[in-house]
């Protein structure tokens, strides 16, 4: 996993870049606020150790950004700020686990282990096309992380064609996916199920659809 370490401390930041090395995780360091901002930017950070005291401001900036952009990336606070307090304040403003300085090394890694099993988890149950997310364990549809309301064949018909991204499915496996056996079909319910999607979705998203595994008329 790709791992940026928010740590101010040089020397306490050097062992653990050495340590988490040798766990397998790649490491990005950064001991700013500022920077630990830019780091995120690229996309590509998997997992955070959170410092709080920075010296440009508080590492809750950085977790309150992460949040914000409801970005799934699991964040260990580790900090010198060891107070039940402290723990909850983290907790509650999203961190996935709170660890005190001082620290074992070898607890920090198995915190690091199950933050990384539970987001695996949640990822599961996701399907992102863009910007729509289909949280299908909550059974939920997100554009752009705003939260939108489908009736049940628009959800089901849309999770089809994400769930078989670069896959052509006939018009009757969507079918069979949608209805029961025995359920009547319209003959064009397909397609009706495609044009309220239209008006509910960006038009550069539509054009992917038959991209992410549908042929108009085909049976």
């Amino acid at each position: 996993m790709h791992l940026l370490l928010v740590e101010d401390d040089h020397l306490v930041a050097q062992g653990l870049i050495r340590s988490l090395r040798q766990e397998g995780y790649s490491v990005e360091h950064s001991g700013t606020v500022k920077h630990a901002l830019e780091c995120l930017s690229s996309g590509e950070i998997e997992l955070v150790i959170l410092d709080l005291g920075l010296p440009d401001g508080d590492g809750s900036q950085v977790l309150k950004h992460i949040k914000a952009q409801k970005k799934v990336i699991p964040v260990v606070i580790l900090t010198a700020r060891g107070s039940i307090d402290d723990k909850v304040q983290g907790l509650d403003m999203g961190a996935d686990d709170y660890l005190a300085k001082p620290f074992d090394p070898a607890e920090l890694f198995a915190r690091l282990r199950v933050a990384s099993r539970r987001v695996n988890q949640t990822q599961s149950s996701l399907l992102q096309c863009g910007e729509v997310v289909i949280d299908s364990s909550a059974h939920t549809v997100t554009l752009n992380g705003e939260s939108l309301t489908l009736p049940r064949k628009e959800y089901m018909l849309l999770k089809a064609l994400m769930e078989n991204q670069g896959r052509v499915q006939s018009k009757q496996q969507l079918e069979n996916k949608l209805y029961q056996w025995g359920e009547e079909v319209g003959s064009n319910a397909i397609e009706v199920h495609i044009h309220h999607l239209r008006k509910k979705f960006p038009s550069d998203f539509i054009k992917t659809l038959r991209g992410i595994g549908y042929v108009v008329g085909k049976r």
